[in-house]
């Protein structure tokens, strides 16, 4: 991984400094892959995966810090995230961010809340990449989910938490309540993206595993069923984090279902 350095953007008005880094082999003729990381994700606590997984594969990586992660520009604590914070995520920086580094049809590989921004960006752009690998994806609010975020929030105030997230956070306030604070917000209970997954047109695969804490499987079988293109991987004696729990096998499959898919075509 490269050192990590910064871009700067201009969202509707508000400065924002990005942590960014470039993993994997540099100048590979396949589409770049950019790391989209979880609710309480940086660069850092991706650790080593987006590089090896790249590697592996031939590819160029793009890894970076949301507002309010890492060392990107922190989110005031008195200026929480919004009902619709995934779909601005989507919709609005991702589109600046690729258009200023000038990506050209590149892959998204989320985890997490970075998948559920994968698979909105993919609804309304997928004219302009080359497919999504969302890892313990989100498409809708479940009861699981906000009793492991209520149980996080303990851990945090009481527990080893606060400690442990520091060391890969800038302002580790402000990202941890920005991302409890609104999972927890009764305004985002409803939050629900199946309307729309028809619309994603680019080849999808979709990983989950068996006991993941935050999801059932109905997160994965609703992209399987209502994305076009969807392949659903389902992985036993696996967690929320497919790429700690089951390194090998996401950078397997992961890179196998995208060479096949941005391979040339013959003749």
């Amino acid at each position: 991984m490269t050192t990590p350095g910064f871009i700067d953007l201009d969202w509707q008005g508000t400065p924002l400094r990005l942590e960014l880094a470039w993993v994997g082999v540099p100048d590979s003729p396949h589409p770049v892959v950019v790391f989209l990381h979880e609710g309480l994700g940086s660069i850092a606590l991706w650790k080593d995966f987006p590089d090896q997984f790249c590697r592996a594969h031939g590819f160029t990586g793009l890894v970076f810090s949301r507002y309010g992660y890492g060392h990107s520009t922190p989110r005031p604590l008195d200026a929480p995230l919004p009902p619709d914070f995934l779909e601005r995520q989507a919709w609005e920086v991702l589109p600046q961010l690729f258009d200023r580094l000038r990506l050209d049809r590149p892959w998204l590989l989320g985890h997490s809340d970075g998948a559920s921004i994968a698979l909105l960006h993919a609804a309304r752009y997928s004219g302009q990449l080359s497919g999504v690998v969302v890892m313990a994806p989100h498409v809708m609010v479940e009861d699981v989910a906000l009793a492991s975020i209520r149980a996080a929030r303990e851990a945090f105030l009481e527990g080893p938490l606060r400690e442990r997230l520091a060391r890969y956070h800038g302002d580790v306030d402000s990202a941890f309540w920005g991302w409890n604070g609104i999972w927890l917000d009764p305004a985002f209970r409803g939050w629900d993206m199946r309307a729309i997954l028809p619309n994603i047109t680019v080849p999808v695969l979709a990983i989950q595993g068996e006991g993941d804490e935050y999801g059932t499987l109905e997160q994965v079988e609703t992209i399987g069923r209502l994305a076009p293109q969807a392949k659903v991987l389902v992985l036993p004696h696996c967690g929320h984090s497919p790429h700690r729990d089951q390194p090998g096998r996401v950078i397997e499959a992961a890179g196998r279902f995208m060479r096949g898919l941005d391979a040339p075509t013959p003749g």
